[in-house]
């Protein structure tokens, strides 16, 4: 690696993959393997590979816009930040606070994310904050509250993949969403470990699997009790583990058991064979993982499905055991980091709880403010979102395209257009930024330093590489200069290291305690990051720099040198026990009829990135996957009279989408598959629906009743 080469990570998933960036001669930089870096040794996707295009003044913004006369044209920052405090203020004056709304995102750094929660709470005094986080994990974080005490997307590293016996994923396409990720479970079946796959289509990482089983869109839920009832009829209860570790069994077990092995192959399309398979390949070796993915996750009963494939877990003693647990496959790049230091609309940094006194409490003390002046929790994304023109005037946002990403988008879209007052920054004019009133052009990865949390858990650091083009400041100095002109001077640095610094006594004693992670110790422990919780070092304790642990030799306590394996010891509950949460199947929010007989499901293609907004701007990019397309089964196509590349509109209750039909076995008969990353006519989330998780607020992206039909 050239020694003038700057290391950082990818600015996509929550892979943050190691890179380095080289300066060219003529300009701009290139992207040079970092394979010191221990989750992917080197290996980047197309979208990593190519990242440094975005950077160019050619698809980027590099100066503020300002709505004048219709269109958006040039201003000064000056002009383009005195609208913004000057709308914000009179909203505020006229409606009061919560008639203000922020909406941030999942890629926004920890210092970023940390910032822009003080900003809402502290200097606008709104609780109207939420960020499209909300619609990756969020019901994974919720169960994984409620059975572990705790969310950490893996609870261990992804180095423990290869060396465990078997692992069941649900749900996830990493063969295209995190393609680095794909060699962890290569290197399983090369060592003798069962990999199974769980997704109604046969996709490239269902071509990976020993078992494939293609349940039903929405029917994870049955699935999982059903696997539970198998496991217990046939004797493979843990019973000493789950009578040491855990509570609650009794009632999760009743549950199970009314889900029998051909009632459920009734609800999924599961065969009770396929069924019995799974459960003898779970269970025979000593070690298992359950990992989830958005499929799951995404539905309107999303934490109770989670919950289910915790509960195998817990029944079968595999989890907080060596080589063994229940994970999430988190997806954005700072989807992590981003909902722990409160941008959430019910939590402050550390992952503490908003309405928990005690939190307010502490954070209060270390923002100088009285905790009675914090507002209390507000509105989920979706229902911040639909809120929007009415109780909800004006909006800043970060980071996020939801006219592309949000649920029932044609409907949100109109709700950001009766905005009295939208204010975006972004990297690039989104389709989003679009409809604003004001947009501010702001730094990206390789133009800034900060910090970013994988879906290990570990902190990482990105450093800057390049400076930004003239006329482009970070979303720190934004939030500087908005809280100057609204009234507040100090307490929002521009300097990414002092805002760590006091996110780090923030979170201090929380659950995801940051407190003894330092620029100074990520860049030192050869750049492989730091796993929290990581609280500060206590009198006497040494810290092992660049300690990753192995299987065995951590209690899976906080400790000051980083946690890579959590619950070895105990759980993070008051009596260090696993909860078990009773759950039963229950049908999707939208089910099948006369008039719409198809099921949508929705996902990613490997090469473009959530909705688009940066990688449908990178020519390599776009001419491996130019555009949406409609995914159906040759049975389904012949009862429509389609061909392959037909144009076919899909149509919901809530819009129509129309894209070229792409035939494959690979997909059941009942189901059709759309990708999510593009705007206008082929946009899939028009189709979606925003059913909600009654616990996490998450919507049903992933199901919903359709029918399909040939385009005129």
């Amino acid at each position: 690696m050239p020694t003038t080469s700057t290391p950082t990570h990818c600015p996509y998933c929550a892979l943050q993959c190691g890179m380095a960036l080289s300066p060219l001669p003529r300009g701009g930089v290139e992207v040079v393997e970092r394979p010191d870096f221990p989750v992917n040794r080197g290996a980047l996707c197309g979208k990593g590979r190519t990242a440094p295009e975005v950077l160019s003044s050619r698809v980027r913004l590099t100066s503020p816009l300002v709505r004048s006369g219709g269109s958006l044209v040039p201003a000064t920052w000056e002009e383009a930040l005195g609208r913004i405090a000057r709308e914000f203020g009179r909203v505020r004056s006229e409606h009061g606070a919560d008639a203000l709304g922020v909406f941030g995102g999942g890629g926004l750094t920890n210092e970023k994310a940390y910032t822009l929660g003080k900003f809402a709470r502290v200097v606008l005094g709104t609780s109207q904050i939420d960020y499209n986080g909300r619609f990756c994990m969020s019901s994974a974080a919720a169960a994984g509250i409620k059975a572990f005490g705790l969310d950490r997307g893996l609870p261990f590293p992804l180095e423990d993949i290869p060396r465990t016996g078997c692992v069941i994923l649900v749900g996830s396409n990493l063969a295209e969403t995190m393609p680095p990720a794909l060699r962890f479970f290569n290197e399983l079946r090369e060592n003798g470990g069962t990999l199974i796959v769980i997704d109604p289509r046969r996709t490239k990482t269902a071509e990976q699997a020993d078992l494939h089983l293609a349940p039903r869109p929405g029917t994870d839920l049955a699935l999982a009790l059903g696997l539970l009832h198998l496991i217990v009829a046939e004797g493979r209860v843990d019973e000493e583990y789950v009578r040491e570790r855990t509570t609650g069994w009794e009632e999760a077990r009743a549950a199970a058991m009314a889900h029998w092995p051909e009632y459920v192959e009734r609800i999924t399309g599961v065969s009770v064979p396929q069924l019995r398979e799974t459960v003898r390949l779970f269970c025979e070796p000593e070690a298992a993982m359950v990992l989830t993915a958005r499929g799951p996750e995404q539905q309107s009963k999303g934490t109770d499905t989670v919950g289910a494939w915790i509960n195998l877990c817990l029944a079968t003693g595999r989890a907080g055991r060596p080589l063994s647990g229940y994970g999430c496959l988190t997806g954005q790049g700072n989807g992590q980091g981003g909902r722990e230091h409160g941008q959430k609309a019910d939590q402050l940094p550390g992952y503490r709880k908003l309405d928990d006194p005690a939190a307010r409490r502490h954070v209060a003390e270390v923002w100088g403010v009285d905790p009675d002046s914090l507002p209390g929790p507000g509105r989920s994304a979706y229902e911040l979102l639909d809120a929007l023109g009415s109780d909800v005037r004006s909006l800043l946002l970060m980071g996020s395209n939801p006219v592309v990403s949000a649920p029932r988008a044609a409907h949100i879209e109109e709700r950001i257009k009766s905005l009295e007052f939208l204010a975006v920054c972004d990297v690039v004019l989104s389709e989003t930024a679009a409809l604003a009133d004001v947009v501010l052009p702001v730094t990206q990865w390789a133009e800034e330093t900060g910090t970013t949390t994988s879906l290990e858990g570990r902190v990482l650091l990105r450093r800057q590489a390049i400076t930004a083009p003239q006329g482009v400041r970070s979303d720190l100095e934004v939030l500087h200069e908005l809280a100057a002109r609204l009234g507040v001077e100090k307490g929002f640095p521009t300097d990414p290291e002092e805002v760590f610094e006091e996110l780090r006594r923030a979170s201090a004693g929380g659950v995801a305690d940051y407190s003894g992670i330092t620029y100074a110790r990520l860049a030192e422990e050869s750049g492989a990051g730091v796993f929290w919780p990581c609280p500060a070092e206590a009198e006497g304790e040494t810290r092992t720099a660049g300690r990753t642990g192995g299987a065995g030799d951590a209690e899976g306590a906080p400790r000051a040198s980083g946690t890579p394996r959590l619950f070895l010891d105990r759980f993070a509950t008051e009596d260090g026990r696993a909860r078990f949460v009773p759950v039963s199947h229950r049908p999707i929010a939208e089910e099948p009829d006369d008039d719409y007989p198809v099921l949508l499901t929705t996902g990613r293609v490997v090469a473009q990135y959530q909705s688009g907004a940066q990688t449908r701007r990178v020519d390599e990019l776009n001419a491996a996957a130019p555009g949406p397309f409609v995914e159906l089964h040759p049975r389904l196509a012949a009862r429509l009279g389609a061909a392959e590349g037909d144009p076919l509109a899909v149509v919901s209750r809530r819009g129509r989408a129309v894209a070229p039909a792409r035939i494959t076995t690979g997909i059941r008969p009942d189901t059709v598959f759309m990708p999510f990353h593009w705007p206008g006519e082929g946009r899939a989330n028009t189709l979606t629906n925003p059913a909600l998780d009654p616990t996490s607020r998450m919507p049903e992206f992933k199901v919903c009743a359709v029918r399909v039909e040939i385009a005129e």
